[in-house]
């Protein structure tokens, strides 16, 4: 049996919207996209964290490769990496991923997504819509 212990969720852009659009920093550096808390009471082992999280993404020069990060605090616990194409080909793009964090401490846990271009000369902007979700549960024993 699986019971929930937390969810949480965040749609900072509903939409497409270029005009309220910016571009991922080039790696090392990040760019934050969101960010949500999950509880994960005392007593609740084992667990898992359910992740989800979509990008509207846009293509503006070169093909970029841009990487998909998901930490929990400090410490990354997921990543995927997209090629996003610019002009003259595909431009608009919604990168959509799923992650898993097994046996979480108790503890209130920021969940976050970044994302960064580790392609030199290319730009890909965020143009929306984002969104990030999570559901913790406990399972079984």
């Amino acid at each position: 049996m699986v019971r929930i212990l937390d969810k949480a969720a965040v749609q900072p852009r509903s939409r497409f919207n270029p005009a309220k659009s910016f571009t991922i920093r080039r790696s090392p550096q990040k760019s934050g996209i969101a960010t949500i808390p999950i509880r994960i009471p005392a007593n609740s082992q084992p667990n898992r964290v359910d992740l989800v999280a979509s990008v509207g993404v846009r293509g503006v020069t070169g093909i970029g490769q841009i990487l998909f990060r998901v930490f929990r605090g400090n410490t990354e616990i997921f990543n995927t990496q997209q090629g996003i194409e610019s002009t003259g080909s595909e431009q608009n793009y919604i990168v959509t991923f799923q992650a898993e964090d097994r046996n979480v401490k108790a503890g209130t846990h920021s969940y976050t997504v970044t994302a960064e271009n580790r392609t030199a000369n290319t730009r890909v902007d965020v143009v929306g819509p984002i969104s990030f979700s999570g559901l913790a549960v406990k399972t079984r024993n």
